[in-house]
């Protein structure tokens, strides 16, 4: 019995990454003024941020419904194969709560898991488990290396404005009240499902101070197994920083990629992450 991975579209994986490894994503929606999109079949990355930018108000998201994650089950329960959903943190989304309620419900062997991160964080979870699938690896196995995998991995976003994180409810009104005054940048950590401030600071040199910390950090660890840097609108910026990650720890894979437009609304525009695991 082949075991099939599902995970959700705020995860941050390549086109060729999907199709080698056979992992199954199922959309969130994005509502634009009004307008519902399908994330990924409906809307692009850019297309997003261009109608982000002119939208009247502040988009939404929503996650899959029940019926969505039960279609992907059964089908994939049809064929005989055991299914392993992972999805981001439910600190920020339902969708996780709406793959367990669906997994019940179907007549197929379901896992869910809740990857307790966003973008490249959940990849490396799903990435590693697509591959020992493979492999032939049974459950307990796989299940025992995300966790293991999770306890390692590290997430910071840095926003140059809280207001989306607060207008979307992922972080509170007193914090995003601090970063509406005097240019203040913020840099957070998604730990626990939470994103919880650990940097503030006047300007872009704030960002800077920070990027330049990872990166000796970095430099530091025994074995940076992957790296992402998913960004939103600065494309110079967050390629500067994966070159400057790559020359200290060039061994590890590094993806540097725009953010999924489910991400992007909480952040805003000009946010970038720094994402990584070690072994």
């Amino acid at each position: 019995m082949a075991i099939k991975i599902v995970t959700d579209s705020s995860v941050e994986l390549t086109p060729q990454e999907i199709q080698q490894y056979d992992i199954r994503v199922v959309p969130l929606n994005i509502t634009i003024d009004g307008k519902n999109y399908v994330d990924g079949r409906d809307i692009t990355k850019s297309e997003f941020m261009t109608k982000m930018a002119a939208a009247k108000a502040l988009p939404s998201t929503s996650q899959p419904s029940i019926g969505d994650f039960l279609n992907v089950y059964d089908e994939l329960g049809r064929a005989g194969n055991q299914i392993l959903a992972i999805h981001m943190t439910e600190g920020l989304s339902g969708t996780v709560n709406a793959a367990r309620q669906a997994s019940v419900i179907s007549t197929s062997d379901v896992t869910v898991v809740d990857s307790g991160f966003i973008d490249r964080g959940l990849s490396f979870q799903v990435l590693a488990a697509a591959k020992m699938a493979q492999e032939d690896a049974a459950m307990a196995d796989i299940l025992a290396r995300i966790t293991e995998i999770k306890a390692h991995t590290k997430l910071y976003v840095a926003v140059s404005t809280l207001a989306n994180l607060v207008k979307g409810g992922r972080v509170s009104r007193g914090a995003g009240l601090v970063s509406s005054f005097l240019n203040i940048k913020v840099v957070l950590e998604l730990a626990d499902g939470k994103l919880e401030p650990i940097v503030k600071g006047r300007g872009q040199k704030t960002l800077t101070k920070f990027v330049d910390s990872q990166v000796t950090a970095l430099s530091q660890m025994p074995h940076v197994a992957g790296v992402g840097i998913p960004y939103a609108g600065d494309r110079a910026f967050a390629e500067q920083i994966g070159q400057d990650i790559h020359a200290v720890v060039p061994n590890a894979p590094i993806l540097v990629s725009p953010t999924s437009p489910i991400v992007a609304t909480h952040t805003g525009p000009g946010a970038f992450a720094i994402i990584y695991y070690t072994d």
